[in-house]
Formats: structure tokens, C-alpha cells, sequence
């Protein structure tokens, strides 16, 4: 009856992973397939594939490229994740190690505070968050680097916390012991043994922060456009659209994050599970 079992299971779930699989890959794969057709061949027959008649090469991308100017909102999209990412890496890990070791009722009431903004909705603090932004000139690409800290910080101190409850004090009392002071035990000896933490929490507001619309629109705007922005800039007046270059610069935006998904994926569970699990 176990082996039967088994059986029915290794031939059930492989199959409807696949299945599951093909149903998430499908509409970027069609996005691909409409990034290389005509602009009305799009939407007179999105699932057929390119032929001889509607294929267009590469003149989409080169359309998209120019009209949304691409490679401006590509720096800002860089400058903004890059430096986002490395802030909530660093200064939520430097956080959740002080609350954890500390212990204080102080301390846990800040780290409830954390776990806390985690489920507090965007919407709800968004406007107040925009004018405050504006009002202490945090409305540009460099601003918006302390804006996302904030944001992130919640399921980072949450995930590093989970870590650090599982590495020894002896470690950092043998350090301590040895003549480093705070800074350098934490640098030298915990964070190096908080990589795959560290690199999870980089995964995941890495993809957010790149893919996020909300957020820069309502602070920095049309001025610093970052792609998932200038993307929406190809939807003109009354509904009229370029589809072709839509789907290209689509495309193009999806690429740099799918590639450094796949480059960490094996990561993230190790990350996720040492994070939530241990301690």
C-alpha cells in the first residue's frame, strides 16, 4: 500500500507541477512571443505565434527603448534597488542583533514594533508618508533609499532576528575576550554568519523594490522615472497604446531581476527557513 503510494505521488506531483509551472510561465511567455509582432497583429491574434507577415524583429525594442528613454529609468532603477537593498542588508542586520542580544523589554517592544509594520497596509500611510517625504526633501533618487529602508525593515529584523536567536553567545563572548569591541564582533564574526539570511533578505526586496510602482510615483514622479514607471508612460491619452513596444519594454524590465533570482534562488529557502525556524 506504501509503495502505491509512493508511486501515485511521484508521478502526481511531478505532473502537476509541471502543470503549475507552465500556467506561471505562460503570460511572460506570451509577452515574449508579442515582443517580436506588429503593433496591430498584437491584439488581432496575441496567442499566435510570429510568421513572416507579423514578425518585426528587433523594432520594438528599439521603439520602447526610445520613446520611455530606457536606459535613464534603467540607472535610476539601479541606483535606487542597489543602494536600497544594501541599506536593509546592513542596518536591519546591525538592528535585529542589538534587539536580540540586548533583551530588554525595551528592546522586545521595538521588535514587536518591527514584526508589527508588517501588516500595516500601504495605503493607510501613504499620503501622510508622500507629504512628509516632500516636506523634508526626501523626493529624489537618494531619499527614496530611506524611504525603502523603512519599509523593508519589518520582515528583515523579523528574518535576521530568527537567525541570530540560533548562533551561541560563546562566539561573541571568545571575540570579546580576544579585545574586539562591539562593532568588529558583529562584523567579523556574526554578519559573515548571516549570508544566507542576508542573501534572502536581498532576494526578496530586491524583487520589490524593482518592481515597485506605487511608492516612487508618489515620490519622486515623472522626474526620476524608474522603469515599472516609465513603462507606464507608453499608455497614451483615451487608451490609445504602443502594444508592441509595451511588451518589449516589458521584456527588457523583466530580465535583470529574473537573472539575479535565478542566480540566489538556492538561497531562499535556506535563508527563509533558518530565519523563521530556528531560535
Amino acid at each position: 500500500m506504501k509503495n502505491k503510494s509512493k508511486r501515485w505521488q511521484s508521478i502526481f506531483l511531478p505532473a502537476f507541477l509541471t502543470v503549475l509551472s507552465i500556467f506561471f510561465l505562460a503570460p511572460i511567455f506570451l509577452v515574449l512571443m508579442n515582443s517580436f509582432k506588429g503593433q496591430f497583429y498584437i491584439s488581432d491574434a496575441p496567442f499566435a505565434l510570429p510568421d513572416s507577415q507579423t514578425f518585426v524583429g528587433l523594432r520594438n525594442y528599439w521603439s520602447g527603448i526610445q520613446k520611455v528613454d530606457f536606459f535613464s529609468a534603467f540607472g535610476y532603477s539601479v541606483f535606487i534597488t542597489v543602494f536600497s537593498v544594501a541599506a536593509i542588508v546592513l542596518f536591519t542586520a546591525m538592528t535585529a542583533w542589538y534587539l536580540v542580544r540586548v533583551g530588554t523589554r525595551a528592546a522586545n517592544g521595538f521588535y514587536y514594533l518591527f514584526v508589527f509594520s508588517m501588516i500595516v497596509p500601504f495605503q493607510m500611510v501613504m499620503f501622510t508618508m508622500s507629504k512628509m517625504a516632500n516636506l523634508l526633501h526626501l523626493d529624489n533618487p537618494v531619499g527614496i533609499v530611506l524611504l525603502y529602508l523603512g519599509f523593508g525593515s519589518g520582515l528583515s529584523v523579523f528574518l535576521y532576528s530568527g537567525f541570530i536567536k540560533s548562533i551561541p553567545r560563546d562566539v561573541e563572548e571568545a571575540a570579546m575576550i580576544d579585545g574586539c569591541h562591539p562593532l568588529q564582533i558583529f562584523f567579523f564574526v556574526v554578519f559573515p554568519m548571516l549570508k544566507p539570511t542576508a542573501i534572502t533578505v536581498a532576494i526578496l526586496n530586491a524583487m520589490w523594490i524593482w518592481n515597485d510602482y506605487l511608492l516612487p510615483y508618489l515620490v519622486i514622479g515623472s522626474r526620476y522615472r524608474t522603469i515599472p514607471i516609465a513603462v507606464q508612460y507608453l499608455q497614451g491619452g483615451y487608451g490609445s497604446r504602443d502594444m508592441g513596444a509595451l511588451m518589449a519594454t516589458l521584456i527588457l524590465a523583466i530580465i535583470p531581476i529574473v537573472v539575479f533570482y535565478l542566480a540566489c534562488q538556492k538561497y531562499i529557502i535556506r535563508g527563509v527557513m533558518a530565519g523563521a525556524v530556528k531560535g
